[in-house]
Parts: C-alpha cells; sequence; structure tokens
C-alpha cells in the first residue's frame, strides 16, 4: 500500500475528473478514521432517494452505464466516494435508514415472512433492540415519531404501492402479521417492495393506520405536492419501485432496469426536486444505495449489533456504495472523502431538525456530515441546481 498523505491526495483528485477520483481513492485505501468538521448547514427539507444494490465503482467508475448519476450530479453537488452501507442485503439497511437499529437475521434475510419482532431483553446500549424479527415494537423510536412529536411534517412516497390492491394498499402498503410477504418479487403492473419501505417495519407506524396512510403514500402524488413548500414535507423518502431502482435486470415490464434504469429515473425526478419551492429554499436531496450487493465492508467504526453474527459475509458493513448529495448549502463539485454510512446519515438529519440520536446514530465517535460536504455556507442562486 502506498502511504499517500491525504492532503496530497485531495489536492491530486482536484485535478482529476470525479470518476478518476474514485479510482485514486480506491487505490490508495484512506484510512476510515478521517472525520469532518461537525458544521451543519440551516438545511428544512432533507429528500432522500434510495437505489439497489451497487457498488461505488460500478455506479460512479468510468464504466457506469449511469453517465446522470456518474457525471452529471457530482458536478451539481458532493459526491461522497466513501458512502458505505451497514448490512446485507436490503432491509436492514432501509430500517437502519430511519431507526439506527442493526441488523438481525431476520432483517438479513429480507423477512420474507412479515412477523414481529421478539426481543429477548429489554432495550440494550444506544436504546437497541436485542432480539429477532421483523417489525419493531411500538417503543421503537424512528426518524418519523420523532418528526411527528416535534411538529415537523415528513412523507414517505412508495413507487407502485398499490397498484395491485390484492398485495397491498396504496397507502402504508404491508403485509398482514405473520403471512408470506408476496411483494418480495415484481409483477407487471406493480413493482412495489415492502422490503424497500422501512416504515411498515415499525408498530409505532402502522398501528396508527390513518396517520400511516397519511404519510406513507403512492409515489404518484409526489409531484403535486412538490409545487409549493406548502404542501412538501420536511422530511421526504421515495422508494422507486423493483425496476426504477436498479434492482431488477432486465424487468417484469420489459425495462432494462440495474444503473441503466435508475439514471432514467434520476433524470426526470432530481430536475423536479431542484425546482420545488422547498428544495430552492432550503433543500438537500440525497441520492444513495442501499448496499453495495457484494461486500461486506464497513467504515466509521461499525461493530457487529448484539443479534448478529461474527463478522463475515453478514457483517458489520454493506460495502462502499458511493452517494450524492445536491443542497444550495453545497458548492458544486465538491469531493468529500470521509466515510459515511447510513448512521451517519440518520444522525445528520437528526441534527439538522434539532432531534436526539437514535440507536446506533448515537454510538461514540460516529460524527455527522459537516462542513466538508456543505461548503457553501451561504446559498446563491447560482449554487441552485437546475
Amino acid at each position: 500500500m502506498i502511504d499517500f498523505p491525504l492532503t496530497r491526495a485531495r489536492r491530486l483528485a482536484r485535478r482529476l475528473s470525479i470518476s478518476a477520483a474514485l479510482a485514486l481513492i480506491a487505490g490508495l485505501g484512506l484510512a476510515s478514521g478521517v472525520q469532518a468538521a461537525t458544521t451543519a448547514a440551516p438545511v428544512g427539507h432533507v429528500f432522500i432517494i434510495v437505489l439497489e444494490n451497487e457498488n461505488a465503482l460500478s455506479s460512479f467508475g468510468p464504466n457506469s452505464p449511469a453517465p446522470y448519476l456518474s457525471q452529471t450530479l457530482p458536478t451539481m453537488g458532493a459526491f461522497l466516494p466513501r458512502y458505505y452501507g451497514i448490512g446485507h442485503a436490503s432491509l436492514d439497511n432501509y430500517v437502519a435508514m430511519i431507526s439506527g437499529q442493526p441488523p438481525n437475521v431476520a432483517t438479513q434475510a429480507d423477512c420474507d415472512t412479515y412477523r414481529d419482532f421478539k426481543g429477548t431483553a429489554p432495550l440494550g446500549p444506544l436504546g437497541i433492540n436485542v432480539g429477532q424479527g421483523c417489525v419493531h415494537p411500538a417503543s421503537t423510536p424512528t426518524i418519523a415519531s420523532q418528526l411527528q412529536a416535534a411538529n415537523i411534517s415528513w412523507k414517505a412516497y412508495m413507487e407502485d404501492m398499490g397498484n395491485d390492491p390484492q398485495r397491498e394498499s396504496a397507502t402504508c402498503g404491508h403485509p398482514v402479521i405473520g403471512t408470506k410477504d408476496d411483494t418480495q418479487s415484481a409483477e407487471v403492473g406493480d413493482q412495489y417492495a415492502a422490503r424497500h419501505d422501512p416504515f411498515v417495519y415499525f408498530h409505532s407506524i402502522i398501528d396508527d393506520s390513518s396517520g400511516c396512510d397519511a404519510h406513507v403514500v403512492n409515489f404518484s402524488s409526489l409531484q403535486s405536492d412538490l409545487l409549493s413548500t406548502e404542501t412538501t414535507a420536511h422530511y421526504v423518502f421515495i422508494t422507486p419501485n423493483l425496476c426504477d431502482d436498479g434492482h431488477d435486470s432486465p424487468c417484469v415490464d420489459g425495462g432494462p432496469g440495474g444503473l441503466e434504469q435508475a439514471d432514467q429515473f434520476l433524470q426526470t425526478w432530481v430536475p423536479r426536486i431542484t425546482a420545488s419551492p422547498a428544495w430552492q429554499q432550503d433543500g438537500l436531496l440525497i441520492v444513495l444505495f442501499d448496499e453495495s450487493g457484494f461486500s461486506a465492508k464497513a467504515c466509521c467504526n461499525e461493530q457487529s449489533g448484539p443479534n448478529t453474527p461474527a463478522p463475515g459475509e453478514y457483517g458489520p458493513g454493506g460495502g462502499r456504495t458511493g452517494a450524492v448529495l445536491l443542497s444550495p448549502f453545497i458548492q458544486p463539485g465538491t469531493v468529500s472523502y470521509t466515510a459515511y454510512n447510513h448512521y451517519s446519515l440518520l444522525r445528520t438529519v437528526e441534527d439538522f431538525f434539532g432531534l436526539s440520536h437514535l440507536g446506533e446514530a448515537g454510538a461514540p465517535g460516529l460524527q455527522p456530515m459537516g462542513a466538508d460536504v456543505f461548503t457553501a455556507a451561504t446559498p446563491t442562486a447560482s449554487k441552485k441546481a437546475r
């Protein structure tokens, strides 16, 4: 391994393309302990788009089949080549994004049967549930319950949810507790996957049926909601369907799927979000992947949770996926080499809204995204993505 100082690597990377910078970092193996300054931007609206199962080099490298994602978006905001998932397969990563709860054997297997989490002990350190299962008890807090308690609006938009009412409802769509999850595979006309909708894995959300119906909705309402700040929630979580998120390739409807399909989705929806009054006022759009698809590498001192086996294929870490962030508070073309993961993301969002840190987001030493990412102290029209 070449002993290459971080500062020199950064200077060289600025002279290179985003793809070359990613390759440089991969070759140098910079230490994951490098931390950012913790200066938070005054972000008031957060938009999160989650894509599926790609390694950072595949998504953002020179041979990426997603040129909008790999080439255009990094020039519009901040590129985080050392962003990591926290486990495998999908569900444990989604759960972590909104609760800080770590993987367990059932969520690592994507919960083919939609069953309750059964605890074997009270809440452990950091408020982590000890036990196994899928749907966490009503006592388990999430970013959603935190936002509601603080009277801050939130909404989750799920593409295709309810298109086939025989599978799931168009709002708060999920299987019946104790039954097989029929959304594990796509069908023509309905490619919604409950395991990519973390909100329906918490009794604190699904037991409030009217509240869940109002907050976890079909994706079709997003475009009209973006028309004004009054109709745009402060926290917006977007899950494309199994084709548009790149999970399937090819797709049951004949689409190409994979990164090519995800790129098409982003080309349509990123401009709509960044043109919205809420984003332009004080917004942050985060485009990320749940896991790398094959690597179990971790960052940020992530530990094996109390519910998981020893490190290995399903040990701590979901591999390096990379992420892109767009905001009026980010200087276009920013590249941060600091390592982050889904717990870092949750902690960052909680800091924006003045909330406490849930689960692993409260781990000692975990840093939120700071001045390395939010490089524009004052937003200006010239820095807004178009």
